[in-house]
């Protein structure tokens, strides 16, 4: 009875501990990689989360493995498609009634010199990383300003603020909506809706596989060995909603690595050039 009770009051500590107790998040491209390793924490920290992507069978799958089905919900939302997403938004308020969290999280890579890119490949490219994450906020904003509180947060890129060599549609792509969620934070200021934006560096997932590869696809190389788990951005994105920051780096000296590209851009470009590698 003794050994219950102790379950008991442990078991009601760690809810009130959790940080996003009953919640309600939506995180797009959460099928894998970064999107399902967010997903999994914000479950872990009480929170109700609705996974969306094109692909709603990959989503269902991200689901069992985080498991907490009890928490979870998968929806198909493609995010070029404004009434895709006024649908699955419509969908989120009629089961749980509110949106507290929306995580910008779709998007892919594009690997070609810009002397051979294909533009048409590159305006698709800007349909889903950006336009598609500026539709999701113009859907939503209405919503958190209703409710006089949200955070909407916007992965983009380390690559959005230096320029990689054979990558530039995705790193005007990362550019161009740090500018959006700059922008929007400012306006929103006073709403109680919070925009934040996170900026990676290179992580370990399967970005490089499932990036559009062009007629001259080369990248800087070793990156996903070295780079940092899905599991720290999540930890990242996590810090910034709770804290609402205009923009958190991950991994933190990114951000003295901005700065540096800023005062002496000769010392990163030489890294960057001694690294590209053709893509096999």
């Amino acid at each position: 009875m003794r050994a219950r009770r102790q379950f008991t009051a442990i078991f009601y500590r760690d809810l009130k501990d959790m940080k996003l107790k009953d919640q309600i998040a939506v995180i797009t491209g959460g099928s894998m990689g970064i999107g399902e390793a967010i997903a999994k924490l914000f479950v872990a920290e009480g929170a109700k989360v609705v996974l969306c992507s094109r692909d709603v069978v990959r989503c269902e799958e991200a689901r069992q493995r985080i498991g907490h089905l009890e928490q979870t919900g998968s929806f198909a939302c493609d995010v070029r498609d404004r009434k895709s997403i006024d649908d699955m938004i419509a969908r989120v308020l009629s089961h749980f009634g509110r949106i507290d969290l929306w995580i910008n999280n779709a998007g892919y890579g594009l690997l070609d010199s810009t002397e051979k890119l294909d533009l048409n490949a590159a305006r698709a490219l800007f349909e889903t990383n950006v336009f598609g994450a500026v539709q999701c906020m113009q859907a939503v904003i209405p919503v958190m300003k209703r409710q006089g509180s949200g955070v909407i947060a916007n992965i983009s890129s380390g690559a959005g603020y230096v320029g990689v060599p054979y990558m530039p549609a995705y790193c005007a792509s990362k550019h161009a909506l740090n500018a959006f969620s700059h922008a929007s934070r400012l306006e929103l200021k006073g709403t109680g809706v919070s925009v934040v934006s996170v900026c990676p560096g290179y992580v370990q997932t399967a970005f490089g596989e499932n990036a559009v590869k062009g007629s001259e696809s080369r990248r800087v190389g070793g990156s996903t060995r070295h780079g940092i788990s899905p599991e720290r951005v999540a930890r990242a994105v996590l810090k910034g909603c709770l804290k609402k920051s205009r923009e958190i780096a991950v991994p933190w000296h990114y951000r003295p690595l901005f700065v540096l590209y800023q005062l002496w851009p000769g010392l990163i470009e030489a890294a960057l050039q001694r690294a590209v590698r053709p893509v096999k």
